[in-house]
């Protein structure tokens, strides 16, 4: 069968269509014409061109597709406006599947996120029956990929088949945006002494690509399954990857009653000056963002990639490419 790769020069894009050449697929991954292939580096796939806003190029990339798989996303919400988030994530997602619709594909396969369920009561996990529960200003990207979901499932009763993944954090190799990669930048660099309170769940890049192959491959029309992997303290996190990239290991964890106070004042800081994080972030990395794979692995066969399994991919991919040390 052919397969359609939307966002396929990301870190996620780029593991799914491996994952799809290594499982025989013909595969076919959109970019678009400022797009850095370098996450697609050795993998035999057909390049075409394309816009989530350009709804021709959308029907030309589907044409003679089985399978869709809609991965294009703003990702680094801490660096980019709200509405710029909003009109991607949502707006974007609505053009794809009216596309899918018109082309009449066999399937589509959304990526949401993790960040569309929410945060989970105290001692608690995220999983598929988890909902988005904060104020939209709090957590836009996490509220636009609520919003996108909506839209995938409005079309269901269209006539539509489709399944939704939630994969959480990603780390691993093809992550040329440096979203979870950057965490081994900053070890090296030496700025990751200190930790924030919270935790949250790691996935490696390898089992979300595949995962998502096992969702088009097996999953239930309009069910959600969550892609997680291992759920770790950010102290915890941090000292996996200083033992693997040699780096800064955490010596201190920040106390949870300062981060009202950290949030409230990068958020007003950012507003005069460029910070490379938002108050948003700030506000997140406190909470204890954990989740429950379960779903996935009983019913797709999800497999689970060990948090350092994840980074010494990613540090492999890296150093062969000479962008770390």
């Amino acid at each position: 069968m052919k397969a359609l790769v939307t966002g396929a020069t990301g870190c996620v894009g780029a593991n799914v269509v491996a994952a799809l050449l290594e499982r025989g697929y013909e595969v076919r991954a959109m970019h678009r014409v400022t797009s850095s292939l370098t996450a697609l580096e050795g993998l035999e796939a057909e390049r075409i061109v394309g816009d989530l806003f350009d709804l021709e190029s959308l029907a030309r990339a589907m044409e003679g597709c089985d399978l869709v798989f809609h991965v294009a996303a703003i990702s680094d919400y801490w660096r980019t406006p709200a509405e710029t988030i909003y009109r991607v994530n949502v707006e974007g997602t609505r053009n794809v599947v009216e596309a899918a619709l018109q082309a009449g594909v066999r399937r589509l396969v959304y990526t949401s996120s993790v960040g569309s369920l929410g945060i989970p009561p105290a001692g608690q996990l995220l999983d598929e029956q988890s909902t988005f529960n904060l104020p939209p200003h709090r957590f836009p990207y996490g509220h636009s990929k609520h919003l996108a979901e909506g839209v995938v499932r409005e079309t269901l009763a269209r006539g539509l088949d489709a399944v939704i993944v939630n994969p959480a954090a990603v780390i691993g190799p093809r992550d040329v945006h440096w979203i979870g990669g950057s965490l081994l930048q900053e070890a090296q660099r030496g700025t990751t002494w200190f930790a924030p309170p919270g935790g949250t769940c790691w996935a490696a890049s390898t089992a979300v690509g595949l995962g998502h192959v096992l969702a088009a491959e097996r999953g239930r029309s309009g069910e959600r399954y969550l892609l997680g992997g291992q759920n770790l303290t950010h102290r915890e996190t941090i000292e996996v990857v200083a033992e693997v990239v040699g780096g800064q290991r955490s010596r201190v964890t920040l106390p949870r009653f300062l981060m009202g106070a950290l949030t409230a004042t990068t958020g007003l800081a950012s507003r005069f000056i460029h910070l490379p994080f938002s108050a948003e972030q700030v506000w997140l990395s406190a909470q204890e963002i954990y989740c429950d794979s379960t779903k996935a692995r009983q019913e797709l066969g999800y497999p689970q990639v060990a948090f350092r399994v994840a980074v010494e991919q990613a540090y492999a991919w890296y150093r062969a490419r000479g962008l770390l040390r």
